[in-house]
């Protein structure tokens, strides 16, 4: 068996942690590549950046970080690095799966939505991926309203 990803919810990118970064970066992935930003993006302390939607079903995550942000959980194992993010059926069910099939995961409390864990682990190649439970993120746009509460 295998974990069971439903869909690719963003894609992480670290754009330099002064305003005028983040605001170069915004600006990019606004008037040049015509993605608009998600208004409902919550503060993340020390996190500045922008959540820009793609196609209303996904969003690429511009995070304001130099060096390792506060999140971190020691070297290698940091939410703001660069990653893709993936959405599972069943959070729980994963990490049972992932301890089954001995892979190496770390895990991170949602800092914008407490009731989410966020599963990171790294591929053969050291790319960084998160899983986390469907519909506790704000990347696919259908979903907001109709969610009720705060997502991350």
């Amino acid at each position: 068996m295998a974990v069971k990803v439903l869909e690719l919810h963003h894609h992480g990118i670290r754009v330099g942690a002064s305003p005028e970064e983040v605001a170069k970066a915004r600006t990019f992935y606004g008037d040049v590549l015509g993605l608009q930003h998600d208004a409902g993006r919550p503060h993340i302390p020390t996190i500045d950046g922008y959540w820009m939607d793609v196609g209303g079903t996904a969003q690429i995550h511009l995070m304001g970080v130099n060096g390792q942000s506060k999140f971190a959980k020691g070297p290698g194992q940091d939410p703001s690095l660069p990653h893709v993010a993936l959405a599972v059926a069943d959070i729980r069910e994963t990490r049972k799966e992932l301890d089954r099939l001995g892979v190496e995961y770390w895990v991170a409390e949602n800092v914008v939505a407490p009731q989410s864990q966020q599963i990171f682990m790294k591929d053969p190649f050291n790319n960084m991926i998160e899983l986390h439970q469907i519909d506790t993120c704000r990347c696919v746009t259908s979903r907001r309203a109709a969610a009720g509460r705060s997502m991350a």
